[in-house]
């Protein structure tokens, strides 16, 4: 289920030619959306799964991750696995004034570069993204390459990370019910100050048990 955001002054008459057309796209009209932006029967539909800082809706077949920190017990990412692909998502605090994606892909492709690997740019339907293209070790010591899509959603005060791994990463129907589930996904930033790139707090559902894959 994909809700459209509505614009602030959204009006059907206006004429087409006009400065409105020239606007920069908004990448968000149709999600990722920011909790204030939907009403709270969004919010607490049986469908969506609340996570804290993020609100999801899981796709028929997927499994939902957590990945957990076994010292402190913090959640730090959320990872969604359709058959042979996932999603890992990850919510970063952002200044008022402005998006930090721009920045924040630099140092993903400086990394990748200093792994071995590649970084090349690419425009999607979320826009500007990173194919990584990374050396990883498996268990057994072989070397081999691993491809991923790196999607940043720049929004009010926040950006969702999302990284496309696996099948969805090289094979476009694949990557659909990926980008539809981030599409979906409701981030809910909270009024307390915090730093900018700093995590946003990520919880387990209940009954969830850490590690353990559970239905979406």
């Amino acid at each position: 289920m994909i809700f459209r955001r509505k614009g602030k002054n959204e009006d059907p008459e206006t004429d087409a030619g006009t400065a409105a057309d020239e606007a920069p796209v908004d990448v968000r009209a149709e999600g990722p959306f920011d909790s204030s932006e939907v009403g709270a029967d969004v919010l607490e539909a049986e469908e969506r799964i609340d996570l804290g800082a993020l609100v999801i809706t899981g796709m028929p077949g997927m499994e939902l991750g957590l990945q957990v920190d076994e010292q402190s017990g913090v959640v730090q990412a959320v990872l969604l696995m359709l058959e042979d692909s996932a999603l890992e998502l990850r919510a970063f605090a952002a200044p008022k004034t402005s998006g930090i994606w721009d920045e924040v892909r630099q140092e993903i492709a400086a990394e990748a570069s200093r792994m071995g690997g590649t970084a090349t740019e690419t425009e999607g339907t979320f826009g500007t993204e990173l194919v990584l293209v990374v050396p990883v070790e498996d268990p057994q010591g072989q070397i081999f390459s691993q491809t991923s899509r790196v999607i940043g959603v720049d929004g009010p005060r926040w950006l969702l990370r999302g990284t496309v791994l696996g099948r969805a990463a090289v094979e476009p129907d694949a990557a659909a019910p990926m980008e539809e589930t981030l599409r979906n996904v409701v981030v809910v930033r909270g009024d307390e100050p915090m730093i900018a790139r700093e995590s946003l707090p990520l919880q387990m559902p209940p009954g969830a048990q850490p590690n353990v894959p559970e239905e979406a």
